[in-house]
């Protein structure tokens, strides 16, 4: 587009319906025909206002902090929206945060001042960030500076991601080695029973005698009629093949 004698002209560019050379075209019939030609400019134009810089700022309930520094640092580097709360981070049910994450659309940005105010569990964290990737949104990390709108930052979460999958097996490996230890020192994992051995001992003998019946045998030890009758059904398997000769 060429500012000529005090109109608008694009270069090598005629209107069908133009007079012929050596005439002058008015620089509105120019201007729109130029505009006409460039609609992708307009359009990158519109999806680059409606992209939005959303901010999040959190501190744990236990720590005596503020969330001030945070949003300075958030509305410094552009965030227009800062979402913030008082809350832990390792829990998943934080108010504000679902409140941010449902109004993100394609394009946006969620951005941090540090990794840890997002999540403090590293499962969590990749939960949060794959489902900002799927709604088309990114995310950055200001002390960190992760920015998944580039390579590098894109890298990072793929190593996060395994890190947190290391992780996983690690846990479940020390969880097996565990119960395996349990076992060997006679120890039964899991929760303790409510009923003890000479308990469960007294009970059948109570109620196959006659002496009670299962309904008061269970409110006498404050468990289900149906536990009783187990415990009585299991012992009477058990003497069978005994009294076989």
């Amino acid at each position: 587009m060429l500012l000529h004698g005090g109109s608008f002209r694009c270069a090598n560019v005629r209107l069908r319906n133009d007079p012929p050379l050596g005439h002058e075209v008015s620089p509105n019939q120019r201007l729109a025909f130029c505009l006409i030609l460039l609609p992708n400019s307009r359009c990158l134009a519109t999806e680059k206002a409606t992209t939005m810089l959303l901010g999040y700022a959190r501190v744990s309930k236990s720590e005596d902090q503020e969330t001030a520094p945070q949003i300075r640092a958030l509305k410094k580097a552009g965030c227009k929206k800062v979402f913030e709360e008082a809350a832990s981070g390792g829990r998943w049910d934080r108010p504000e945060l679902h409140r941010l994450l449902d109004q993100m659309r394609t394009g946006d940005t969620l951005v941090v001042w540090k990794l840890d105010r997002l999540s403090r569990s590293l499962k969590d964290l990749l939960v949060i960030l794959e489902r900002i990737d799927a709604m088309g949104g990114k995310f950055r990390s200001l002390t960190e500076a992760i920015d998944t709108s580039g390579p590098a930052g894109r890298m990072m979460m793929q190593m996060l991601g395994s890190f947190a999958e290391f992780e996983r097996e690690m846990i479940r490996e020390r969880t097996r080695a565990g119960l395996r230890e349990a076992r060997e020192k006679g120890r039964v994992p899991g929760r303790k029973p409510r009923i003890t051995a000479e308990q469960k001992n007294e009970i059948v003998e109570a109620v196959a005698s006659g002496r009670k019946s299962a309904a008061e045998m269970a409110r006498l030890f404050k468990i289900h009629r149906a536990t009783i009758s187990r415990f009585v059904s299991h012992a009477r398997a058990a003497e069978k093949p005994a009294s076989k000769p």
